[in-house]
């Protein structure tokens, strides 16, 4: 969001609600509220802008219509994220029936005329006058999908919102840009109670008011700190951030043990060296400063070398992650940061080296008394086994990470998402058009069934409190997912019938029928649930089924109580169609589009399966366990080329030993033993250590999810086991190809 220069005096109005007991936090609010702001707290206040969630409608020129993505705003918007206009100016939406666009739409619909001026349409009916064009936001910015800004008056007007809506329809935003002197925090506690204030008195008869605090959040930390936890920002991406950035700095810190380990290990070759240095007059400040000089211009070339492995691996990178990152070649800060840390990482790989190789003692080594002996071993042993402490870690998270997304993966959905299609319904004429529609899927066989419905199957967007059954709590704030549908929306999606039935066109009591989850039962605390009367939306309607479970929202949490009920096409924003299995997905759709061209020609046909949007649900966690993997192996491959360099030269100091103890009747298979074995008592140390670490920090990320995996045992004795067979085979080739030199060969020199 740096994009925009006032990010840090723009704010979300964002509240908090207390629901039976519970603090939920809502980015939603009443169309209500701007005018309240404006009139009440207007001076704490450079601009206010209430606006419309993000909506996908369909402009259209003439003959050419398009789906785009934008919102109704108010007038100060395009000042307030300040647009960079190309065409026109910021106060076009000042004019009810305007239209902004950006640039690339602008070029979609005029070419590169100027638009300015021009008429176009917005979902066929409402006619506006293009005022303006603005720059293409970034992918960094929230707003990317801002494509178009229409005005919120042509919105409230059109829908007749003003009229009909009130403070308990929280549907739409509100953007604040705090005044010049002004401080956020100060300002959003004064704002805290503006909206109980106004519904706290409506407390009167079944409808009770939830109890709401406002605040805002900040457009600083929109990205990285939008999660909250009953009230409390609980972070967000920013723990995405410290945790990679973290297991770098690990990955980094193997690779520096590495060098550190081989300066060393071929200390007694470079004890010499310093002992002549030293007897020519070189103080331990020249050689230190010879060996940090090494290590740096190990990092400094190998620096270079990650640039052009960053230039290969960025588009993996940025697919991975979902991002649009490249490297930023003209920005001083960013090779000043780089070429910093490379001079950390240099002084840290060099700095055991230096102050160990340096403190020889002239006099021993060029007597050649000077051995370094067995303790000169214990640090090089400490790092590798602070080297495959980490590396384990990274393979219990990574193995961990994807169980959790396989078990959640695995969880009953309680609906057949196999070629699901839902589509929305943008014109009227599909509206209208709609039973022809059935009848002509339904005849060619191309559609099992179809149904409409308020929300997809995969979505649960609409929520209801102020219901009334028997036995309800006194004083109790309840809140239910409510999905308006037709009759045939149980068989298009396949739900499970647990109790009574499901809806049916032969019972015409069924418009006022409920149909509840197991959830809404066990909520409403039913012990036979058929029967039930349940007040709600000014009328009575009575329970005739419940269906199993639906994972409607996100897998990882818990199941929200939800009443379906039959609409009567009023509410009905979206069909859905079964394809016929013995149809192919491709073939069916090109009939599917085929009938909704017939009914409306000129608007573009829309539509998504609901396993892909399933599957979207995991995207994050997926991500996650993708660039874990990615990291667990990089660290093991380090972890390994350390030790392999290790255990060339343990085998290149033991040479004359083996020689020796061959001769003496030493077998291959005892050789290799002896020379394997103390790097498997430091793998198995590692072992030690990790398992506990690991379990501690993986089970805490679990916890996080309402439907989680176990944390099984198996899990750490199959790292284990692969830790240790990875372990034998870097180190076998170094002991077996030792093991195999010709003794008289290695007894020679003596």
């Amino acid at each position: 969001d740096n994009y925009h220069p006032n990010r840090e005096r723009i704010a979300l109005v964002m509240q908090n609600q207390t629901i039976d007991g519970e603090i939920q936090t809502w980015d939603s609010q009443a169309l209500q509220l701007g005018p309240e702001l404006r009139n009440t707290y207007g001076s704490h206040f450079k601009h206010i802008v209430m606006a419309s969630k993000s909506l996908s409608p369909i402009l259209s020129v003439g003959d050419r219509k398009l789906v785009k993505s934008g919102r109704y705003m108010e007038p100060a918007a395009p000042e307030m994220l300040t647009l960079k206009m190309l065409k026109g100016t910021r106060a076009g939406l000042s004019d009810p029936n305007s239209i902004l666009l950006a640039e690339s739409v602008s070029r979609a619909f005029f070419d590169d005329t100027d638009p300015v001026g021009k008429l176009m349409k917005i979902d066929n009916d409402r006619a506006v006058k293009v005022a303006g064009v603005y720059e293409d936001l970034p992918q960094s910015s929230s707003f990317a999908e801002l494509t178009f800004i229409a005005p919120w008056d042509l919105l409230i007007k059109s829908q007749g919102y003003d009229k009909k809506l009130s403070w308990g329809n929280s549907w739409f935003q509100a953007f604040v840009q705090i005044a010049d002197q002004a401080d956020m925090d100060k300002v959003s506690s004064a704002i805290k109670l503006a909206k109980w204030e106004r519904v706290k008195n409506l407390s009167e008869g079944p409808y009770k008011p939830y109890k709401s605090e406002l605040f805002l959040h900040p457009m600083s930390r929109w990205h990285l700190y939008g999660e909250f936890k009953n009230g409390v920002n609980t972070g967000g991406r920013i723990q995405y951030v410290w945790m990679y950035g973290i297991i770098g700095a690990f990955v980094l810190l193997l690779a520096c043990i590495n060098f550190m380990n081989l300066s060393t290990a071929r200390s007694e070759k470079r004890a010499k060296e310093v002992g002549i240095r030293k007897t020519f007059g070189s103080v331990r400040v020249q050689l230190i400063t010879q060996f940090y000089s090494e290590s740096l211009l190990v990092a400094f070339f190998a620096f270079v070398l990650s640039l052009l492995l960053v230039v290969l691996a960025l588009p993996f990178f940025n697919g991975v992650a979902g991002k649009q990152m490249s490297i930023p070649w003209g920005n001083p800060l960013f090779w000043l940061a780089c070429l910093g840390f490379s001079l950390l990482t240099g002084l840290i790989a060099g700095s055991y080296p230096a102050l160990y190789l340096s403190s020889f003692v002239p006099i021993k080594v060029l007597k050649g008394t000077f051995k370094v002996g067995r303790l000169a071993a214990v640090p090089r042993k400490a790092l590798v086994v602070v080297q495959f402490t980490v590396s384990i870690t990274l393979i219990i998270g990574t193995i961990i990470v994807f169980r959790q997304i396989q078990h959640t993966k695995d969880r009953p959905i309680g609906f057949s998402r196999a070629g699901l299609l839902s589509i929305p319904m943008k014109a009227d004429e599909v509206r209208k058009g709609y039973k022809a529609l059935r009848n002509d899927l339904l005849s060619t066989r191309t559609a099992v069934e179809l149904s409409q419905s308020e929300t997809q199957a995969t979505s649960a967007g609409v929520t209801n409190g102020g219901l009334q059954w028997r036995g309800k709590p006194e004083g109790m704030q309840d809140e239910q997912v409510t999905v308006a549908v037709t009759h045939e929306f149980g068989k298009t999606v396949d739900w499970k019938i647990k109790e009574g039935r499901d809806f049916s066109r032969a019972f015409t009591t069924d418009s006022s029928g409920f149909i509840l989850n197991e959830e809404a039962v066990k909520y409403m605390g039913f012990k036979q649930p058929i029967g039930e009367q349940v007040k709600a939306f000014g009328r009575t309607y009575t329970v005739i089924g419940v269906v199993k479970n639906m994972v409607m929202e996100s897998p990882y949490n818990p199941i929200r109580p939800s009443i379906f009920y039959i609409d009567n096409f009023k509410r009905a924003f979206y069909i859905n169609i079964k394809i016929n299995p013995q149809m192919s997905a491709s073939e069916a759709l090109v009939t599917i589009e085929a009938a909704f061209k017939k009914l409306n020609p000129n608007t573009p046909f829309e539509y998504k399966f609901a396993d892909d949007d399933y599957d979207a649900k995991f995207r994050a966690e997926e991500r996650i366990g993708k660039l874990a993997r990615f990291f667990a192996v990089l660290a093991i491959f380090i972890s390994c080329l350390g030790l392999f360099g290790l255990a060339s030269f343990v085998a290149e100091q033991r040479t004359k030993e083996i020689g020796i103890r061959k001769v003496l009747g030493a077998s291959v298979p005892t050789l290799w033993h002896m020379l394997s074995k103390d790097f498997v008592v430091l793998i198995i140390i590692s072992l030690l250590i990790a398992t506990p670490i690991a379990y501690y920090f993986m089970n805490e990320w679990i916890q996080k999810y309402t439907y989680r995996t176990e944390l099984s045992w198996w899990i750490f004795a199959l790292t284990a086991v692969g830790a240790l067979l990875i372990t034998l085979m870097t180190v076998s080739y170094q002991a077996i190809k030792a093991a195999l030199i010709d003794p008289v060969k290695s007894l020679r020199a003596e």
